[in-house]
């Protein structure tokens, strides 16, 4: 209160005064909030002897109040410091204050010293010393201001005197800041709480934040981006055209946000600063208010038409730190992204800040629109919100109990409609049949077989195209020259993928038994070095190529002579016997060398050991052989270059982080393996049929030559052979048994014994380079042939998106996990449920739900949905009928797209959206902008569809950009097609932004 120096008024008796200042004092007691003043004491006590004698004529007159004594110096008015009640000053109550004002008046310019009531943890007291805090800008570090504020005061007072003081505009947004004499500074984020439980001290500095013209915070702009302040600020781009940088596989994240930042209703709540004044700082369901200033940073920069990019790191570690789940750099689904951010949104801003237990009531038989309404004001009465507001829908559900026919109706809020697309009960396969007649290439055939089906219904479907009996075939996944898995019979299709290599080999007979009579032995082929690594000790190393082989032979025939005649015999089509006029013999230094190569190395150099040998199974996929690729004759590229370029297997399946099989690789050790000619390379391999003829001419009698058996080898390797001799015939290749990855060779039988196999049926055959070079034909050995069943074109479903939303209302049975309790029954039933749509809201958001997982399968549906981007109506599924003039609310256009392109562990996310303000639409992918067609939108990545309803969207306040295309500022962006892995994507597009 200012000094009052007018004259005081006339005052009553002096017993009068004496009794109502006693009876003030006596009858006030302190309350939270309430003024009380500083007296000081030797003037109170005059006060009292003055009043006591009862004469006004006596010299104990104390003249006007005077509170010199309590001041340090009468310059600032500061008081004095460990000043003590009772001793120094008194205290007394507002009212009593202003009456002693009114009799006698103050010392000119002296201050009245009003202090509060405050509630402190353990008492209730006046407040004698006030905080006393130093206040400055960020901007202006030197100039600072001294203020005091009770522990009572909120922050927005504090906020209210800075602005006042260093004349801050009201339509500047502002934070706050701490700062301790430490020089930690913490954000003030609520400044509706007070000032003591901020934590706020006397000595501490308060500093006032104003965000940037282009939505970032001094305090928060990199140090790189403060160094190029003018090249940033003289950009001036379309606001929302912003990209976001890929931090780390955040593309989801990058896609939802997007989409969010073009919904006109929340992208201009935050622009217009609205959430400041309904943060929930205390919702113990929100996070602090720091997920809705995190976002609000983002959307703030994006529309600030300052930046070609932003970089949204500090919101994605808010989003690690309250959804542990999106910790790290992990890919996630951008519709989860997109629940937990709405629902966090929505639980910061929501304006109900103590939420009150409402018992749910079943309908009853009462009229729907009547529970409706109920159903619709309870959720409000706890949940109001911008995102209640523009999100939230309400639905009807219907459960009906299968035993006493009780039929219970409620109706439920949600945020988003999750609808299935019609999966296909059957599945469109390609394989290579591989046939047991050596000279006939494999044939390539497209077969559709039952989604749910097992490896015997794809053998089944093969047969009826090949009059094969189905029994005589089996299934294997070849990958790397390796057999990467063999299938039994049993074994369910949905381990197979759409993108591995699956060849069927044709058996001489009925399945082979493990311990009958034949054996099945799978051949892989491989090359040795040319050179001999001497200073390691080691002697050649192997490299595999080509295709692997099974071939079937009885257990009693499995000599290395016989083997290498029924070898030659199966590689007939594409190795060339050698010619009786070319026969040589070998010297004994050769057979030497071949006895060294066997015994120190087992046939697998050091490095090459690395790659194929040192570890089990599929390990090291990426580039294993690839050496050893065969040139394709379309010069096409190596398969193991493609299948490491493809995205990762599919979780659910038997390979884990390997990439696309396209070649042979590990199998089961105990599988079984059948008899066939070697299979052929991925679908990519198409030679057309007059590159065939070509290669075939002039090979046609080799490929018509029988193998002529070189005569029995006498060799001199061990000194218990009977046979010995120093000289033997020259063969093409050498035999060695390993394991399923085409190394660790274990021991030969000796001489013409029989090889002694277990449960390991692998052989290799080792060629040297130059008899390779000379004998094998690698253009032949590539070649296939394609069915009539390939040239028939595979049409892509298309669904309508009305189709998907009639399927979601379509009434089911639920599950054994997840049952109704019937209040009549009193029991668990499996009641038969049907949701309707009884009220939409403003934006409404359609998930698409292409990840589907059965007991039976895991896979991405790749269905195209035909969605409107005008007029979607739901008129005809709507159970609330409103509106007038024929025109229901109920007709909603596309404002975004978020799409997804890959499959079930990998793949990436980009978003189609219409900028609110000038009506065009653009393409995100990550930090890339460009500019979008209408055709484009609708692929079959679309995952997440955004809706406006029709009676809600503005008109663009701006021109669409399309006739600048051709303008100077424009006219250097190139014009792309912006494509990424895993799908068609949007084709022509101008280039907005360069990385």
């Amino acid at each position: 209160m200012a000094a009052t120096t007018a004259g005081a008024a006339e005052p009553p008796g002096l017993e009068t005064q004496r009794r109502e200042i006693e009876a003030l004092l006596q009858n006030h007691d302190l309350s939270a909030g309430d003024s009380w003043y500083l007296l000081e004491r030797r003037w109170y006590e005059q006060w009292k002897e003055y009043v006591e004698t009862g004469d006004q004529n006596s010299s104990s007159f104390p003249g006007q109040i005077d509170n010199t004594e309590l001041f340090e110096e009468l310059e600032s008015y500061r008081l004095k410091e460990r000043l003590v009640e009772n001793e120094d000053f008194v205290l007394i109550p507002a009212e009593a204050w202003h009456k002693l004002l009114t009799w006698y008046s103050m010392v000119a310019e002296q201050p009245a010293l009003e202090r509060k009531v405050v509630d402190l943890p353990s008492t209730v007291k006046v407040e004698v010393y006030p905080v006393e805090v130093f206040l400055c800008l960020h901007s202006d570090m030197e100039n600072v201001l001294t203020a005091q504020f009770s522990r009572v005061d909120s922050i927005s007072a504090i906020q209210r005197t800075m602005r006042t003081q260093f004349e801050v505009p009201e339509s500047a947004e502002t934070r706050l800041w701490m700062k301790s004499s430490d020089t930690s500074c913490e954000r003030l984020r609520n400044v509706q709480i007070s000032v003591l439980d901020s934590c706020l001290s006397s000595g501490m500095t308060v500093i006032m934040e104003l965000r940037n013209a282009d939505g970032t915070w001094p305090s928060s702009r990199p140090q790189i981006m403060r160094n190029s302040v003018e090249e940033q600020d003289s950009y001036k781009g379309q606001p929302g055209v912003c990209g976001l940088s890929n931090l780390g596989n955040t593309c989801f994240m990058n896609s939802a946000l997007q989409c969010l930042s073009n919904t006109p209703p929340l992208t201009e709540y935050f622009l217009r600063s609205a959430y400041l004044d309904e943060l929930n700082f205390t919702n113990p369901l929100g996070m602090k208010g720091e997920i809705a200033e995190a976002y609000a940073d983002v959307i703030k920069q994006m529309w600030s038409g300052r930046h070609f990019s932003v970089v949204p790191r500090i919101f994605k570690t808010k989003v690690g730190h309250f959804a542990s789940q999106f910790l790290g750099y992990q890919q996630h689904d951008s519709q989860e992204l997109l629940s937990f951010l709405l629902d966090g949104l929505h639980e910061d801003l929501n304006r109900v800040k103590n939420k009150e237990y409402i018992e749910l009531r079943d309908a009853e038989g009462r009229p729907d629109q009547e529970v409706a309404e109920e159903a619709w004001r309870n959720h409000r009465r706890r949940n109001d919100s911008v995102i209640v507001d523009t999100f939230h829908g309400l639905f009807k559900s219907t459960l009906v109990c299968p035993e006493c026919n009780k039929v219970s109706v409620t109706f439920d809020p949600f945020c988003y409609l999750s609808v299935p697309l019609p999966v296909s009960k059957e599945r469109v396969m390609e394989v290579f049949f591989v046939s047991l007649d050596p000279t006939a290439k494999p044939v390539q055939h497209r077969l559709v077989v039952p989604k749910a089906g097992r490896v015997s219904d794809l053998c089944a479907a093969l047969s009826q195209a090949t009059d094969v009996p189905a029994n005589q075939m089996v299934v294997a996944d070849v990958f790397n020259h390796r057999f990467y898995k063999i299938y039994h019979a049993d074994e369910y299709l949905s381990c197979i993928l759409d993108r591995d290599d699956i060849f069927v080999y044709e058996l001489s007979r009925g399945s082979v038994e493990e311990d009958g009579d034949e054996i099945v032995l799978a051949l892989y082929l491989r090359e040795r070095s040319h050179y001999r690594d001497y200073g390691s000790g080691s002697s050649y190393g192997t490299s595999l190529f080509g295709h692997p082989l099974l071939i079937a032979t009885p257990r009693s025939q499995c000599s290395q002579e016989t083997l290498y005649q029924l070898f030659l015999q199966r590689l007939a089509r594409y190795v060339r016997p050698i010619d009786p006029s070319e026969e040589v013999e070998e010297e004994e230094e050769a057979d030497e060398e071949e006895e060294l190569y066997r015994s120190q190395t087992n046939g697998v150099s050091d490095d090459e050991g690395e790659d194929d040998g040192e570890k089990p199974g599929p390990s090291k996929r990426k580039g294993e052989g690839s050496e050893s690729e065969v040139t394709q004759p379309n010069n096409s590229t190596e398969r193991a270059e493609e299948g490491a370029s493809n995205s990762e297997g599919v979780a659910g399946c038997s390979r884990e982080d390997a990439p696309p099989p396209t070649g042979s690789d590990g199998v089961d050790a105990d599988a079984e393996v059948p008899n066939a000619v070697d299979g052929t390379q991925a679908a990519e391999r198409q030679p057309s049929d007059e590159d065939e003829d070509g290669e075939e001419e002039g090979e046609g009698e080799e490929e018509n030559e029988q193998a002529t058996p070189p005569s029995p080898q006498p060799n001199e390797r061990h000194p218990k052979r009977k046979c010995c001799h120093a000289k033997r015939k020259k063969q093409l290749f050498a035999i060695q048994a390993v394991n399923s990855n085409g190394t660790t060779e274990r021991v030969m039988g000796e001489g013409g014994c029989a090889f002694s196999f277990s449960s390991q049926p692998y052989v290799a055959i080792d060629w040297d380079p130059d008899m390779k070079k000379k004998y094998y034909n690698e253009n032949e050995a590539e070649k296939y042939v394609k069915h009539q069943s390939m040239e028939i074109p595979h049409k892509q479903t298309t669904v309508q998106l009305q189709q998907c939303i009639e399927l979601f209302t379509t009434m089911e049975t639920l599950e054994e996990e997840n049952p109704w309790y019937c209040p009549t029954c009193k029991k668990h039933q499996l009641a038969t449920k049907k949701l309707d749509l009884w009220s939409l809201p403003e934006v409404l958001i359609i998930h698409l739900k292409r990840f589907s997982y059965t007991k039976y399968s895991r896979e991405k549906l790749d269905t195209i949905v035909d969605f409107p981007l005008r007029d979607l109506d739901f008129s005809g599924c709507l159970l609330k009928k409103t509106g007038t003039d024929g025109e229901p609310p109920s007709r909603y256009d596309l404002i975004a797209v978020s799409n997804h392109y890959g499959g079930l562990r990998d793949g990436h996310y980009t978003s189609y959206a219409r900028n609110k303000d000038n009506g065009q639409w653009y393409y995100f992918d990550d930090s890339k902008v460009t500019y979008a067609r209408e055709e484009q939108i609708m692929t079959n990545a679309a995952y997440l569809l955004f809706y406006q309803r029709q009676d809600k969207i503005r008109q663009p306040t701006l021109p669409t950009p399309q006739d600048g295309l051709s303008s100077s500022t424009q006219s250097a962006n190139e014009v792309t097609s912006p494509q990424e892995d895993g799908g068609d994507r949007a084709t022509s597009c101008v280039n907005m932004e360069t990385d």
